[in-house]
């Protein structure tokens, strides 16, 4: 009976060894995308394209936004070095299409006082109200590019675990109603049909943690990008005020 006992066990040790490898081959990623259901394929291919897209957009982001960094140091430097206004005013009507956001918001309030000041315009507060609405309006445009792309990080966080849970429940769905015609349901039949169906849900996850990650960090970045702006506007603002002030005083 103990040569009998010791003999079974030993025959059946290799078949459990057989059948753990079977599993571990039937529940790899790629089987499981490949034997997923039309409809759940179909959502993995959506999420996989959107978590593209959505890289390319995060690394676009990143070095769009690291370049307006970049250009707006350089001019502030340039700015306060003492150099002159009008010097200033003349790089950057030449160099327009290089110059960061920054510099064309200085061009835009420097262009509109001079256009006020050729025409004959001497009340303080008229120079003044035109140079600041002109770089207002500029602002506004130069923000507006600056948050090119992150409604779509936002929306991509948001909504791309929700599609995943889509596929997954369509998946389980649909792996319940091939288990309806079987008599005996064990856990190595049900189990395939519902990995292949959280394989939906951890893709959407995948696609939606980098964008929101990537969206707070970018959103901050922008944060402080306008309020040195606004800092800016009122610091040359404060500049042409003097001017003005001084161009009174001298002209009486």
């Amino acid at each position: 009976m103990c040569l009998d006992t010791t003999f079974l066990q030993i025959y059946a040790e290799p078949a459990n060894h057989s059948g753990n490898h079977e599993m571990n081959q039937d529940l790899s990623i790629l089987h499981m995308v490949l034997n997923a259901s039309l409809v759940v394929q179909l959502v993995m291919l959506l999420l996989v394209v959107i978590s593209v897209s959505s890289w390319a957009a995060i690394f676009r982001k990143l070095f769009a936004l690291n370049r307006v960094k970049s250009l707006n140091d350089d001019f502030e430097r340039e700015f306060w070095s003492g150099t002159s206004l009008n010097d200033l005013f003349a790089a950057a009507t030449k160099n327009a299409r290089d110059s960061g956001p920054m510099e064309r918001i200085f061009a835009s309030g420097m262009r509109e006082y001079q256009k006020l000041h050729e025409r004959r315009i001497t009340d303080a507060g008229t120079l003044m109200d035109g140079a600041r609405r002109a770089m207002r309006a500029s602002f506004q445009r130069e923000m507006d590019v600056v948050e090119t792309n992150l409604s779509f990080l936002a929306s991509v966080g948001s909504v791309s675990p929700y599609v995943g849970l889509f596929g997954t429940v369509w998946g389980i769905m649909h792996s319940f109603n091939g288990l309806a015609s079987l008599q005996s349901v064990t856990l190595s039949t049900v189990a395939p049909g519902i990995a292949e169906a959280l394989v939906s849900t951890a893709i959407g996850l995948f696609a939606a943690i980098p964008a929101v990650v990537a969206y707070n960090r970018f959103a901050r970045d922008i944060d402080r990008i306008s309020i040195r702006l606004e800092t800016f506007i009122e610091e040359f603002s404060n500049i042409l005020q003097r001017n003005v002030g001084a161009q009174s005083a001298s002209g009486h």
